[in-house]
């Protein structure tokens, strides 16, 4: 248990060593060897700072940056206005191929701390656009009585006050422009104090934003929507209770869709489904698994959190059957109506828990029974230790396991490196979310002879 307090900032010079998890400078005192190490945000690797420290930890303590003595020759201006407030971003004070550096070296150094496990081959970074490149966000809303201003965007880093945007340099158009527009319309609502958050899909299509509004909209209020739906090109839906209540402002469903045109694939799916945020890094990362993999005509694949089938439709045009579990059941239905759509026959999806397998996947058994020549799974954070045994028991000669956690895929390729008998053939970065330290990866695996 971490022991926390405040401190008396007497300043001190410390040299920066690295970035941790959180995107802050990692400082050691050049004065004080004794010293703690202080994370301090905004401070870069090879930078002489100036800082104080103004909380600490058992292991460590929190300073603020006061002065950048030494600068980093990938020190770059941020581009956002409110950087250092927001906390949507953490490194747009580094250049992107800096950021890249330092991901590929936290993979690195995570893979071999924590699964004790180092690939044959290390893949080059993929990169996309850096810029206006998030199509699925969600952002607060508050209005603040002591400044009389009402508040849309992210949160403030490390607070929980929502930051004072007027626009995203990171959300895709024309969402990064429209904080200040969704600023002026709730501001004059009638239910102003109870919009309580606003979900963003930008489809190919169509944008929608989803309003979390805690009561009954007034006539008024939907005649003021309804304006700005017309002259922001948007389509406003609103969520009066859980997901299930999602509805459209007025007017019939939109068909939100996205596109992987290599594999001549359209992907329908809704405002609240769970799609990767960065379209242009999505393609990238379907391209390079299917690139690892090397599925043939004779193989038959399983998907393992296989979502609306955004891997799942792609491998079916090369293989000769995938399955697919997910245990979201409405993302399974939207699966299957994907797969209908694209006039793909040789997919089949089923709904299973897959963090309980041994109980969840009961029904799917017969589905599973044959085996398997290649596995793909992208699990969520907490990674899928619980369905090692049983994915290793299947037999398939190549693994591509795509992560959104590095610690939890280092944890993962442990067991089916020591236990199961797989040997790491490669891994890689992949920069799903540029200026944040959130780092997505990829790996392959092959069953040893």
């Amino acid at each position: 248990m971490s022991r926390r307090g405040s401190m008396s900032s007497v300043p001190e010079i410390g040299l920066v060593m690295a970035l941790n998890s959180d995107g802050a400078g990692v400082v050691r005192d050049t004065t004080n060897s004794a010293a703690k190490t202080a994370f301090v945000a905004g401070a870069l690797p090879g930078e002489r700072v100036r800082f104080t420290r103004i909380r600490r930890h058992r292991r460590h303590d929190e300073g603020t940056l006061l002065e950048i003595l030494e600068s980093s020759n990938d020190r770059v201006v941020p581009r956002c206005a409110h950087f250092g407030v927001c906390g949507g971003c953490s490194l747009q004070h580094l250049a992107p191929i800096a950021q890249l550096a330092v991901k590929h070296t936290e993979l690195v150094e995570t893979l071999a701390r924590i699964g004790k496990v180092v690939p044959n081959y290390w893949l080059e970074p993929m990169q996309g656009p850096v810029w206006q490149y998030r199509r699925r966000a969600r952002l607060g809303v508050k209005y603040v009585i002591k400044r009389k201003e009402l508040l849309v965007g992210f949160r403030e880093r490390q607070k929980p006050y929502i930051a004072a945007l007027d626009r995203c340099e990171v959300l895709e158009a024309p969402v990064d422009a429209l904080i200040e527009p969704l600023k002026n319309l709730i501001s004059a609502l009638q239910a102003r104090d109870f919009i309580a958050q606003i979900e963003v899909a930008v489809a190919d299509n169509v944008t929608v934003l989803v309003m979390r509004n805690l009561v009954e909209l007034s006539d008024l209020d939907r005649l003021a929507m309804a304006n700005f739906e017309r002259t922001q090109s948007v389509r406003i839906y609103i969520q009066p209770g859980g997901v299930d209540s999602v509805q459209p402002l007025q007017g019939e469903l939109a068909q939100l869709s996205y596109r992987l045109p290599k594999f001549h694939l359209e992907f329908k799916f809704r405002p609240n489904d769970f799609i990767q945020v960065n379209a242009s890094m999505n393609e990238l990362l379907v391209d390079k698994a299917l690139e690892l993999l090397q599925v043939g005509l004779d193989d038959r694949v399983l998907d393992l959190f296989c979502g609306l089938g955004n891997f799942s439709l792609p491998l079916a045009r090369r293989a000769r059957e995938v399955v697919g579990i997910e245990g979201e059941p409405s993302l399974v239905a939207r699966a299957q109506a994907n797969a209908q759509h694209n006039e793909i026959h040789n997919v089949r999806f089923h709904v299973a828990n897959l963090a309980s397998p041994d109980a969840a996947l009961a029904g799917v058994i017969p589905s599973m029974a044959g085996g398997f020549s290649h596995i793909l799974l992208d699990p969520p954070r907490t990674g899928a230790l619980e369905i090692l045994p049983r994915l290793a028991a299947l037999g398939a000669q190549k693994i591509v396991y795509v992560s959104c956690h590095p610690s939890t895929l280092a944890r993962d390729l442990a067991v089916l490196v020591h236990v199961h008998g797989y040997q790491l053939q490669a891994a890689g970065v992949i920069d799903m979310f540029p200026h944040t330290n959130h780092m997505e990866s990829i790996a392959l695996l092959e069953r040893r002879a």
